[in-house]
């Protein structure tokens, strides 16, 4: 069991949270939600062990494990991928490596009755009890099970971490956290960057197989199937839900509302007991009933209704001008790196108006397809652009193109043109980077509110083919619904790639599958298409052959 009792943080004078106290049990399973900035990255860290509280205190027993992925990390370069995935078992090596030493180191002493004789034996025998308590395990199979759980190719364990992109990389370090087997696993957007087969497995993992965890994921579908209790960090406070996410969602709705009718109910009682004493506080015979009535007030505990987190981003795509009747046509396509072929003759067509997702496992062709499309790379066969396309493209690393060193609003200033530079305060009040807040540099920024600045750039020019590749990425959950709704009432077309279950259902129409070198087009909206390839048990679009 881990305790936090009483956490404070404050940064400049201004409070993050304050008094924080809640109780992480053995196999508890907890979404820990908020908007972007509300501190839950910060109060992940500080149950890692990586921050300090400016007041309060983590609890954990003497021999806890607790593992820590966060949203960005440095993988080394010097190891391959099976030798770096190996290390989450360095630590009962290194206990067998010592065992080893000062058993051989005790065959050579002759000093049997100095107390450094007798040190070195309890040495042994402490950990050798350590040890061989550890249920026996083919650490190589273990490695193997997890690494392609997680989307590897055995292919791939004898390659060097440096090949790899850094999704992938955060994926080695993902394995090497639940290969340990902690007490607690704190995970930070762990989906970011995964295909949808890699979720489902790492779904099973955590719900069968890890003890307690605790997640921030904006992914709705990921954090529904894994957990069972919710804490929510909002407005400098949590509450504590014993209940999934959309549940919570409507208990917490339920809430507020008994809370408001409570509230009510206390002022028409204060308003009428107030009345009561001004009418007849000179009365004589009604002396006693007033003081009475008095003390009544002075005892009474009010009733609080919970501050209502109404920031929230307002956003609508400019109308976009009218294109021809087919943005987007590919004939016989083929893109090939070397010797290996990414898809083979690919056709595809895309109406005007039409909203598509671009589904398949990572490195089948999404990103390769939409590189071809905007002509960053050259290509075998044909791709046409239809009449007047204007395109807007939000590529995965777009909000790691950002200048660092500007502010939030040199970053806008320095893009607009035109009549639009007038409008540059407005818009980043519409993204809640609203007064002082859009002095702030862009270094001090969350992932989410990196992602919502590189977003405004779609809307300073009107366009009529949007192209988003994974634009969800560290958005918190109601602003992926905020941009979900703009997405749907967008009048022009739109090319989606995402692994995000949620935000896909109800947005894409139609959808295109990459796998085996093909691409293939499904009339199904995605719900519809996942039902039909898991009643089918077809995995075709989430593994290489």
């Amino acid at each position: 069991m881990i305790s936090i009792d009483a956490l404070a943080v404050e940064f400049s004078g201004s409070t993050l949270f304050s008094d924080v106290s809640f109780v992480i049990n053995e196999n508890d399973k907890i979404a820990l939600m908020g908007k972007n900035g509300a501190g839950k990255s910060t109060l992940l860290k500080i149950l890692a062990g990586i921050d300090k509280p400016t007041k309060g205190s983590v609890s954990a027993p003497k021999d806890a494990v607790i593992a820590y992925l966060p949203q960005h990390l440095l993988t080394e370069d010097k190891c391959t991928v099976f030798e770096e995935t190996s290390k989450a078992f360095q630590t009962i090596f290194s206990m067998k490596e010592e065992i080893d030493s000062l058993n051989n180191e005790l065959t050579v002493r002759t000093d049997y009755d100095s107390d450094d004789y007798m040190k070195i034996i309890e040495r042994v025998s402490e950990l050798s009890e350590k040890f061989y308590s550890i249920e026996e395990i083919n650490y190589e199979a273990e490695v193997e099970k997890v690494l392609q759980g997680l989307g590897f190719l055995r292919s791939d364990f004898n390659c060097s971490t440096s090949e790899f992109s850094g999704g992938w990389r955060m994926r080695i370090e993902l394995a090497k956290i639940l290969l340990q087997k902690p007490d607690l696993i704190l995970l930070d957007e762990p989906t970011n960057h995964m295909d949808i087969d890699s979720i489902e497995w790492l779904e099973d993992f955590l719900i069968n197989q890890a003890k307690a965890v605790v997640v921030i994921s904006h992914d709705r579908t990921f954090i529904d199937a894994i957990t069972t209790r919710t804490i929510e960090v909002t407005m400098g406070r949590i509450y504590d839900y014993k209940a999934k996410y959309s549940h919570y969602l409507e208990l917490r709705k339920d809430r507020r509302s008994q809370q408001q009718k409570q509230f009510e109910e206390q002022q028409k009682f204060i308003a009428e007991t107030t009345e009561f004493i001004e009418r007849f506080k000179g009365t004589y015979s009604k002396t006693l009933q007033v003081q009475s009535r008095v003390k009544m007030l002075e005892k009474l505990e009010l009733v609080e209704v919970d501050e209502v987190d109404s920031s929230a981003l307002r956003l609508k795509f400019p109308p976009a001008p009218r294109s021809g009747n087919y943005p987007v046509i590919v004939n016989e396509l083929t893109k090939k790196y070397a010797e290996h072929t990414v898809f083979e003759k690919a056709s595809l067509t895309i109406e005007r108006g039409q909203k598509v997702a671009f589904v398949g496992k990572n490195g089948e062709g999404k990103s390769t397809m939409i590189k071809a499309i905007m002509k960053e790379i050259e290509i075998e066969g044909q791709l046409e652009l239809g009449h007047n396309v204007q395109i807007g493209y939000f590529a995965q690393n777009q909000a790691a193109l950002l200048d660092e060193n500007l502010s939030i609003y040199e970053t806008i200033d320095q893009i607009a043109v035109g009549d639009i530079r007038t409008k540059v305060k407005d818009i980043l009040g519409a993204f809640m980077f609203g007064g002082e807040i859009a002095q702030k540099k862009v270094k001090v920024l969350s992932g989410g509110e990196k992602t919502r600045l590189a977003m405004i750039k779609l809307l300073l020019e009107p366009v009529n083919l949007l192209i988003l590749d994974e634009p969800t990425n560290h958005l918190d959950m109601k602003t992926k619904d905020i941009i979900k709704d703009a997405l749907k009432a967008f009048d022009g077309t739109l090319i989606l790639v995402s692994h995000d279950r949620d935000f896909l259902d109800g947005l894409a129409s139609k959808v295109f599958e990459f796998g085996n070198k093909r691409v293939k087009e499904h009339f199904e909206d995605v719900k519809g298409f996942l039902a039909k390839k898991k009643m089918d048990s077809l995995k075709e679009i989430e593994h290489k052959n």
